[in-house]
Formats: C-alpha cells, sequence, structure tokens
C-alpha cells in the first residue's frame, strides 16, 4: 500500500479532479496522476471507476445528511421533504457533475443510511407507511438530480456558447402561430424560482397519494 493514501485522500482528490475536468474525465488514471501514484496503487482503495463514484456519492450524502440534521425541524413531512431538496440541491451545486456522479452509485457507509430513521419515525407517528416514506424520499431526490443535472449541463453549455438558449432566437425559430409555447419560453426562471416551482408539483402529488 503506498504510504500516505487513504480511502479519504482520494475521494477528496477526486471531487477536486470532477470539479477541474467533469465527469467524462474523471478517470482512475487521471486520479492516480493528480495524486502522484501509479494507478496500481489506488486499487488498494478503490477497485474501478464505479467504486470510485460510490465513494464519491457516499462523501457528499454524509454532508447532506449533516446540513440536514442541522435544519430546524418543521411541522411535517412537506417541511421536512423540502428541507432535504434544498440541502441536497446545494451540495451538488458547488461541484461540476455533482448531480451525475449520483446517479446509479451505492451508498457505502451505513450510518448514511441510518439517518433516515429518525424520519421515518416522525413519519410513522403521522400514520406513515415505511415504504410511503421511502418512496417519498427516493421521489424527492431522484427529481433533485435530474433537476441538477439539467441544471448544471446548460451552465456549462452556456459557458461556451453564451447565445444557446436566446429566447429571441427560439421565438424566430419557432415561427408564428404558438403564442403560448412563446410566452411559457419567455418565464426565464432557471434557477431557485423554477426549482420551488417544481419541488411543489413534486410534493403535492405525494400529498394526493398519502391522502388517498
Amino acid at each position: 500500500m503506498t504510504k500516505g493514501i487513504t480511502r479519504e485522500r482520494i475521494v477528496t482528490t477526486a471531487l477536486e479532479l470532477l470539479d477541474d475536468r467533469g465527469m467524462d474525465d474523471l478517470t482512475v488514471r487521471a486520479l492516480a496522476s493528480r495524486l502522484d501514484v501509479r494507478p496500481a496503487a489506488l486499487y488498494w482503495h478503490v477497485r474501478n471507476k464505479q467504486e470510485l463514484l460510490d465513494e464519491m456519492a457516499t462523501e457528499v450524502m454524509r454532508r447532506v445528511a449533516g446540513a440536514f440534521a442541522a435544519v430546524p425541524l418543521g411541522d411535517g413531512w412537506r417541511d421536512d421533504l423540502s428541507a432535504y431538496a434544498r440541502v441536497l440541491r446545494a451540495e451538488y451545486l458547488p461541484h461540476r457533475d455533482g448531480a451525475r456522479i449520483f446517479s446509479g452509485t451505492r451508498i457505502t457507509d451505513p450510518d448514511v443510511v441510518r439517518t433516515k430513521e429518525p424520519l421515518f419515525e416522525r413519519w410513522a407517528a403521522a400514520g406513515w407507511k415505511p415504504a410511503d416514506a421511502d418512496d417519498a424520499v427516493d421521489l424527492v431526490t431522484a427529481f433533485v438530480v435530474g433537476f441538477v443535472i439539467e441544471e448544471q449541463a446548460r451552465r456549462q453549455a452556456a459557458i461556451t456558447d453564451p447565445a444557446r438558449y436566446s429566447v429571441g432566437q427560439r421565438d424566430a425559430w419557432l415561427g408564428d402561430g404558438v403564442p403560448l409555447v412563446k410566452q411559457a419560453g419567455h418565464l426565464q426562471d432557471d434557477g431557485e424560482q423554477r426549482f420551488e416551482r417544481h419541488l411543489g408539483i413534486v410534493l403535492a402529488g405525494i400529498a394526493a397519494r398519502s391522502d388517498a
């Protein structure tokens, strides 16, 4: 085992590499070069890129759990899920392709998964079944992951092509006869406003199911 190379250092450096170069250029070889070791030295800790992504996603979720634990309790499940969604997005956004590393990964730290227990206890006291609680968390997580992937992809694309999402060019491209489509496209509320609106729709769906 190479002296000084720990799993924690590997994950921290991998997140830095992700921020610098993005998901597509995050490789074990590139990470080994950043750490100034041979790729074989990393295989003591992570066997392949998927295992590396698992560890990276787990570290991000540790931060999510810590940040969420610091949020004051609200009045019920809606406040809990809203706070969770906002914390999750806030932890993904600082990392380039932060949400992409989460997709398809497996959390490797049981303590991260165990942090759901107090929520499930709280919701069970309000009449929720464990399966419904898990579905709600999974649904909100999937929404945030998808929202942030699109959000970050659009930001990266706009860096190289500032006119890519021009509303005026889109209107000209669409032509006449679609005033409502054009009106919707003029909302221009990417970011917080759109996130909160879409989150509200997701929560309304969960509420409708729980009421049923």
